[in-house]
């Protein structure tokens, strides 16, 4: 019980920092905005944060499943608390938002699914050199995957808990299928690739 509360605390302030890189990316945009919301991931992998596009990659065992739960609860949490603030602090972030929020309605779970694939992949590999000590590829990571239209399920529960007036069942589906498309990108790696199949350069 207290591992989990350890690991709940963890997950809450990672679903911070990635909400910080969210609200600069939504009031600067473009590729400056991509760039500067690399601040969040490089926090997490920095302080050893548990952030779920961080984990989902990296589970080995049964009992992590329950874990990554908590984890993604726990940047729930986090980006609900940096939402509420936000959006009453810095209301001029509303619309951009709005519009992030109405353009994944419009695409439907399924295009959500697929995008959120590409995004799990690239977080999983970023994240990946930071564990050895290489952040660069982590500022290449972040810019790559918002400027491709990729959904992060993390920085989307951001997106979608600062407008209310659109909370729905529909929202609800797309983001749970993120996540779960986020957990197949992550994956998608160890899943095709087996370690006995490593190919040398």
């Amino acid at each position: 019980m207290k591992q989990q509360i350890v690991i709940l605390r963890s997950a809450i302030i990672a679903g911070i920092c990635i909400s910080i890189g969210c609200v600069v990316n939504l009031r600067v945009g473009g590729v400056a905005g991509a760039v500067l919301f690399a601040f969040g991931l490089l926090a997490v992998v920095y302080y050893k944060l548990k952030l779920y596009t961080g984990t989902a990659g990296f589970i080995r065992s049964h009992g992590d499943w329950s874990m990554l739960g908590t984890v993604l609860l726990g940047n729930i949490m986090g980006c609900a608390l940096t939402a509420l603030a936000c959006s009453y602090a810095q209301p001029d972030i509303l619309p951009p938002d709005l519009a992030i929020v109405q353009s994944r309605l419009a695409k439907g779970p399924f295009a959500c699914f697929l995008l959120a694939i590409g995004c799990g992949f690239i977080m999983t590999t970023a994240v990946q050199f930071g564990r050895e000590g290489k952040f660069l590829p982590l500022l290449f990571g972040v810019p790559a995957f918002i400027l491709c239209g990729f959904a992060h399920s993390v920085a989307d529960a951001f997106y979608f808990l600062a407008v209310p007036e659109l909370y729905s069942i529909d929202l609800l589906i797309i983001y749970i299928a993120e996540v779960l498309g986020n957990f197949a990108g992550c994956n998608l790696y160890r899943w095709v690739i087996a370690k006995q199949d490593h190919i040398n350069p």
